[in-house]
Parts: C-alpha cells; structure tokens; sequence
C-alpha cells in the first residue's frame, strides 16, 4: 500500500515537471534556496509552485510561454508551497514586504529582490496576459 507522502509526491510530480522540463532548477530545501537566491548573477524568475488550478491553468504555463521573449531571465528557479516548505519559507524570506502568496513569480537580480506577481494578479487574468506581466519584467530589469 502507498503512503499519503509516496502518493502526494506520485501526484504532484507532473506539476514539478511542468517547470523542470523547461529549465527551471527546483530548489527543494533552505540550503538549496540559500545557495542559489542570492548568488544568481543577471535576471532570476522565481516561481512559488502550487497544487491550485490557476497554477496549472495559469501561472506554470505562462511562465513557461514568458521564457520565448528574447530577453529572458538567466536563472530560472522555482519552489513548491505546500510540498517543500522549509524552501518555499526560506525562499519567501528574500521577498521583502510580500505575504505569502502561491502561485507566484519573483524578479530579482544579482541576488536582489525587485518585483513580484502575487496570485491575485495571475487568478483573475488569462494566460497571455500574465505572460506579458512577466515579459515586461524582463523588459524592464534587463540589461
């Protein structure tokens, strides 16, 4: 017989996939989070994952179209609220005067905090938008 752990994981791995598969580094514990946040050079896209259906349906496929404009982030991480949450907490951390929120997407660069997409941006829009919210991210912070 399956755990609930063996059985949550069995089920929510498509989800990590979704991102994985497209470049996206999972950070899966604090010291993972510690170890690339801060020291990632140039643009970073960090997407807070999720189980809801505006993830699935919304945030982890426009994060995926995002990644088509020419000036795309160098470093393109992501951590799992709800799965993973000593990361997703450690990862919070360095998004400085944001609640909690998942999904979500976070904009830093050269290790420094700049902008975020909170759920209540990605749930009540359509997936190009929320792509264009990010691509102008891009634009905006790249070199």
């Amino acid at each position: 017989m399956m755990s609930y752990e063996e059985y949550m994981n069995q089920v929510i791995q498509p989800m990590r996939d979704e991102l994985t598969s497209n470049g996206f580094i999972e950070l899966r514990t604090p010291e993972e989070v510690e170890q690339a946040l801060p020291n990632a050079k140039g643009l970073t896209l960090v997407v807070v994952n999720s189980v809801c259906g505006c993830a699935a349906g919304l945030a982890r496929p426009a994060a995926v179209h995002s990644l088509k404009h020419p000036k795309r982030p160098a470093n393109l991480y992501t951590v799992f609220a709800g799965q993973d949450k000593e990361a997703t907490a450690k990862a919070r951390e360095y998004f400085e005067g944001y609640p909690p929120s998942s999904p979500s997407f976070a904009i830093m660069k050269d290790g420094k905090f700049l902008e975020m997409i909170e759920r209540h941006q990605i749930e009540n829009n359509d997936l190009q938008t929320i792509s264009n919210m990010l691509t102008s991210l891009y634009e905006k912070y790249s070199d």
